[in-house]
C-alpha cells in the first residue's frame, strides 16, 4: 500500500489526522470501534524537519501494520498529526491541544531536547504519556515519558572508544549546537575522551540557524586536532559538513558526529563529503538482517519513495510499536495503567531487540559504529549486543523515586 492523501483528514479541532483506509478497519473487523488516538507533534516545516519528514511516514506506517493486525485493545488506532514548524511555540500550543481539546490517549513527537522539554511539562499537568522518538543527551527521569533512542553512554561511549582506541585519534575539537542537546552533549563527550586516555583541545558552540562556519574551520586548522567532534543539529548546521570536506579534508583531520546521518545528511551531500565520517547508532539502512532489509522495503512501499531512509523513521516506528506492546501488556491505554507495565517490554525491530528499562524508561538495545561511504549509505564496522542506557541508569531510578521528573546532567 502507498501513503495517500487521501487517508488524512482534518479532525474538528484543525489537526491533520491518518486514518488506515476503510478497507483495511473492515478486514480487521475495526471499522466501526471507537478509535484510540495518538498525537504525533513533528516538524514536517522548518529548518529541523529533516529528521521528521521520514519519521512522520514512519509512525503512520507503524499505526497502519497495527490496525492491519486487529488494532489494540479491539479497537482501530487513529494519529492526529500536527505540525510543529520547528518552532517550540507550537510544541506548547499543540501538545496542550492534543489533551484538551482532542484527548489523545498518548503524545508522539518533539524532535529537539528542546521541544522535548517543553512538551513534557505539559504531559505532567494532563497526567498524560509522552514517547519522545529521537537520540539525546540523556539523563531524563521522568515515569510520564519514554525513550527508545540512543543517551550518550549506549552512542558517545562506544564512538569514543573506537575513535580514541582503535582509531588512535585521541586530541579532539569538539562542534556542537547551541542548545540543551549541544552543550551537554559536548560534557559527555570531554567526560568520555578524558576517561579514555585522550585530550579535548576545545568546544564551540552554534546557534540553529549559522551558516558559515569559516572562523571555526580556521581555528581548528590552526589547533591541529587529530580529529572533529561534531553535535551539530539542523539544515543550517549541514553546510559545517561541506565546508569542512572543501578546506580541511577529512583525509587530514577525521570527523566524528553524534547527529550525521540522522537527517539523511549522508543522502544529500555529495560521495566525498559523505565519505568517511564516523558515527554510532542503533540502525542504518544498510544492517545485514532480514528484519533490517524488511523494513526498508515495507517503508518505502508504504511512503511510495524509493531513498535512504535512515535511523529516524526507524525511531518513529519502534516507538509507537514498543508503546503499543506496552498498551497490550497493560490491557488498558490509561496513562497510569500503562506507566505501570513499561518494564521488560520487547519488541524485535529492524535495529534489533529493543527492551524496555522500567528503572529509566529508556531502551536497552543493540548499537553499531558505521562510517559514511560513497553511495550515500553507511558501511557496518561493529556491532555492539543489547547496551543499557547506563548514564542514565546511574541518575534515575523510578522504582524507587516514581515521582522524580529531572534531568540530570553529567559532572565534569
Amino acid at each position: 500500500m502507498t501513503l495517500s492523501r487521501r487517508q488524512f483528514f482534518r479532525t474538528a479541532s484543525g489537526a491533520v489526522a491518518f486514518a488506515s483506509s476503510y478497507g483495511v478497519l473492515a478486514k480487521a473487523g475495526l471499522a466501526q470501534g471507537n478509535p484510540i488516538k495518538v498525537a504525533n507533534i513533528l516538524d514536517a516545516t522548518g529548518g529541523l524537519n529533516i529528521y521528521c519528514l521520514k519519521q512522520i511516514k514512519a509512525t503512520a506506517m507503524a499505526i497502519d501494520e497495527i490496525n492491519k493486525a486487529g488494532g489494540l485493545l479491539g479497537r482501530p488506532v487513529e494519529l492526529i498529526f500536527y505540525d510543529s514548524q520547528s518552532n517550540n511555540q507550537f510544541n506548547s500550543q499543540y501538545a496542550t491541544q492534543a489533551f484538551v481539546r482532542d484527548k489523545v490517549d498518548v503524545l508522539i513527537g518533539g524532535v529537539t531536547s528542546s521541544s522535548r522539554e517543553v512538551m513534557r511539562p505539559i504531559v505532567q499537568r494532563f497526567k498524560g504519556f509522552y514517547v519522545y522518538n529521537a537520540l539525546y543527551e540523556g539523563g531524563v527521569c521522568d515515569r510520564r515519558h519514554m525513550c527508545p533512542g540512543l543517551v550518550p553512554a549506549q552512542q558517545v561511549a562506544p564512538l569514543v572508544d573506537y575513535v580514541v582506541n582503535e582509531k588512535g585519534l585521541k586530541k579532539g575539537y569538539i562542534l556542537a549546537a547551541d542548545y540543551n542537546y549541544g552543550q551537554i552533549t559536548a560534557k559527555w563527550m570531554q567526560k568520555f575522551i578524558r576517561e579514555k586516555g585522550g585530550e579535548d583541545l576545545a568546544v564551540e558552540f552554534f546557534p540553529l540557524d549559522v551558516t558559515n562556519f569559516a572562523p571555526v574551520i580556521s581555528r581548528i586548522q590552526s589547533a591541529k586536532p587529530d580529529v572533529v567532534w561534531s553535535a551539530l543539529v539542523g539544515d543550517a548546521h549541514m553546510s559545517f559538513f561541506r565546508q569542512y570536506q572543501a578546506t580541511v579534508g577529512k583525509d587530514n583531520i577525521p570527523l566524528a558526529a553524534t547527529t550525521y546521518g540522522l537527517g539523511r545528511e549522508n543522502a544529500t551531500l555529495t560521495p566525498d563529503e559523505n565519505e568517511g565520517i564516523m558515527i554510532a547508532t542503533s540502525f542504518i539502512d544498510a544492517l545485514p538482517t532480514e528484519a533490517a532489509k524488511s523494513f526498508v522495503e515495507r517503508f518505502k512501499a508504504f511512503s511510495g519513495e524509493d531513498e535512504y531512509v535512515g535511523e529516524y523513521a526507524e525511531y518513529g516506528y519502534r516507538g509507537t510499536m514498543l508503546w503499543a506492546e506496552i498498551v497490550k501488556k497493560a490491557n488498558s491505554v490509561a496513562p497510569d495503567d500503562v506507566m505501570a507495565a513499561v518494564d521488560g517490554v520487547t519488541f524485535d525491530g529492524a535495529g534489533g531487540r529493543y527492551t524496555m528499562d522500567g528503572q529509566t524508561n529508556h531502551v536497552i538495545m543493540d548499537v553499531h559504529i558505521a562510517v559514511g561511504n560513497r553511495e550515500g549509505s553507511f558501511d557496518l564496522l561493529k556491532s555492539f549486543s543489547q547496551q543499557p542506557p547506563a548514564d542514565t541508569q546511574a541518575v534515575c531510578n523510578l522504582f524507587e523515586n516514581p515521582n522524580d521528573t529531572k534531568q540530570y546532567e553529567p559532572e565534569l
